[in-house]
């Protein structure tokens, strides 16, 4: 009902100094009793939050909300999302917000929305927990694998590292797959000793999380955490994760998938677009990306800034004298002394 209720937005477009500024008649989304932020995914800026959302949100920023101890996502970045949102995937996200003083979690959905003819905004809607759903207490105590049945198959002969958890006992897992034990360096007897919180860098950050994952419809959704192993390494997972009865027990499965590779890459690639080859500084266009209206207040310094142009003296009559592997020698070299300016005036 939401979604339709937004698609009537009424939507007028400005130009101001060569930027889209859009202002719309949001306030009817006040009458909604769910939580709405309405972003804008390339520069991550909050165009709107009804009432219910501000109220959540008391002085944080949205940044904040989706960095904050309890928030969980499966990009860091919104615009990575739009793929997934445009083919009408669902996805999950869980923000940091005030409730009664307290920072706890939210989980919220997130849709995307065409209220411009050039850029698209997404919309992160609260899922407010009903009475009805969620874990309940089970029985996990006495919980027993049955060596027959479809999901003992499943379970055993999954090459996914899997673990069956019990929320209303702390987090406990009381099962894990062959697949899970490899990947953790555990045998079962220890793996089923732990907690979920044992095993997540999160430590019990992770229970709010957990909670809110256990009422959430329509399946597992995926999660990005960062899981410590038995020898004391950590590898970037992402984990499916949702309510499951087995045997008459109210529990919670979860499917982890080693992405440790993927997300270096990601780095990889992320740093060679933001940064110049050769020296290592940023470049052009992540300057002018942090320069833009809006950017600065991210910034550690959000007040008054100085921009210095700096000549390299001479700089042509090295390159002719010595070469150019000389000249980009020097290059690299001043790169590191204006590194060390920086260093100093922090």
């Amino acid at each position: 009902m939401t979604w339709l209720f937004c698609d009537r937005i009424a939507t007028k477009i400005d130009k101001n100094n060569g930027i889209s500024m859009i202002t719309h008649n949001f306030n009817t989304l006040d009458l909604l009793t769910s939580p709405v932020w309405i972003v804008s995914p390339f520069e991550e800026q909050l165009i709107y939050a009804n009432s219910a959302a501000r109220l959540l949100m008391q002085d944080l920023t949205f940044s904040q909300l989706r960095t904050g101890p309890y928030s969980v996502s499966s990009q860091k970045e919104l615009p990575k999302y739009l793929s997934d949102l445009q083919n009408q995937h669902d996805i999950i996200e869980i923000l940091t917000v005030q409730r009664k003083e307290e920072e706890t979690a939210l989980s919220c959905r997130l849709v995307l929305r065409e209220l411009t003819e050039t850029e698209p905004v997404i919309i992160f809607e609260g899922i407010e927990a009903p009475a009805t759903l969620g874990l309940k207490a089970s029985r996990s105590a006495n919980y027993q694998r049955k060596k027959q049945g479809f999901y003992a198959r499943f379970f055993l002969t999954n090459s996914a590292p899997m673990l069956l958890i019990d929320p209303s006992r702390d987090g406990q897992i009381v099962d894990a797959n062959l697949a899970s034990l490899n990947f953790y360096g555990y045998n079962h007897e220890t793996m089923c000793q732990k907690h979920t919180w044992e095993i997540n860098m999160l430590g019990r950050r992770v229970m709010p999380i957990m909670h809110e994952i256990s009422h959430l419809p329509g399946g597992h959704k995926p999660l990005n955490f960062v899981h410590k192993l038995a020898d004391g390494s950590t590898r970037h997972v992402q984990t499916y994760a949702g309510p499951i009865e087995i045997y008459g027990d109210k529990l919670m499965l979860c499917i982890v998938h080693d992405i440790t590779e993927q997300k270096r890459l990601e780095e990889q690639l992320e740093h060679a677009a933001h940064h110049d080859a050769m020296t290592g500084l940023l470049n052009r266009r992540q300057f002018y990306h942090i320069t833009e209206p809006g950017q600065m207040q991210h910034l550690a310094i959000a007040q008054d800034y100085s921009l210095l142009l700096i000549d390299t003296d001479r700089f042509k009559h090295i390159n002719d004298l010595y070469g150019h592997s000389k000249g980009d020698e020097v290059l690299c070299a001043l790169a590191r002394t204006l590194e060390s300016c920086e260093v100093y005036w922090q």
